[in-house]
């Protein structure tokens, strides 16, 4: 889903770029079971440390998109691994209402539009376990306390956050939270008319913007 941007990314930045589906997603193997509420931790705290691991990683940039960016988030703040610089597109730091509705919506139109049609086309067999663990697990009442605030001040490195203003799973607030709570820099790219996937909304300013930030973190660190 995501096309050519990264390989964008990664001719504008001069690195090499290791892209990979999680466990579910795309053609990996499937979800077995509902997810875990701390599926995301689990995530950033066994899984990806293992894949920079098999793929011997000295050092990485962590580019994560949604859910994507949260673990980025937990990982780095855990200090995981190695991370020299983290780039964010609508991170999640806690649950607000606004998200619980837009996936409530989300799993109306699944069984109701031609939504599950379009998915298949990327996820293939594993459509409807990825949607509905996906799903199920954002809309258990036990989730409505899931926090990640608590790894923010431990980041060092410097951070981007993108985030479309009218993204219809989380608000500014998101931003601000991720901004004001990291201990190292941190900027982010506001972008008006633009909902939850910047990189495919508004590829060319994220690659610019994204591109910038890398490089000079990179130059800075040498």
């Amino acid at each position: 889903m995501w096309r050519d941007f990264p390989d964008r990314l990664a001719s504008a930045t001069g690195c090499g770029a290791l892209v990979y589906s999680r466990m579910g997603y795309g053609a990996s193997d499937p979800v077995r079971g509902p997810r875990p509420v701390r599926f995301m931790h689990d995530e950033a705290l066994e899984v990806l440390p293992a894949v920079i691991k098999r793929f011997k990683l000295g050092e990485v940039v962590l580019f994560g998109h949604s859910d994507g960016a949260s673990i980025a988030l937990i990982h780095a703040g855990a200090r995981s691994g190695s991370v020299r610089a983290l780039v964010l597109e609508a991170p999640h730091a806690f649950v607000e209402p606004v998200c619980i509705e837009g996936i409530t919506r989300i799993a109306a139109d699944y069984e109701t539009t031609r939504l599950r049609e379009r998915l298949a086309r990327h996820h293939g067999r594993n459509t409807d376990s990825m949607f509905r663990t996906w799903t199920d697990v954002w809309l258990r009442p036990e989730f409505r306390l899931w926090n990640i605030e608590e790894y923010l001040p431990a980041i060092e490195c410097p951070v981007l956050v993108v985030q479309g203003e009218d993204d219809a799973y989380g608000t500014l607030e998101q931003v601000d939270a991720v901004v004001t709570r990291v201990t190292g820099p941190a900027e982010s790219l506001l972008l008006p008319h633009c909902g939850h996937s910047p990189h495919s909304e508004r590829p060319d300013e994220v690659l610019e913007a994204a591109g910038r930030f890398v490089r000079q973190t990179l130059d800075l660190g040498r």
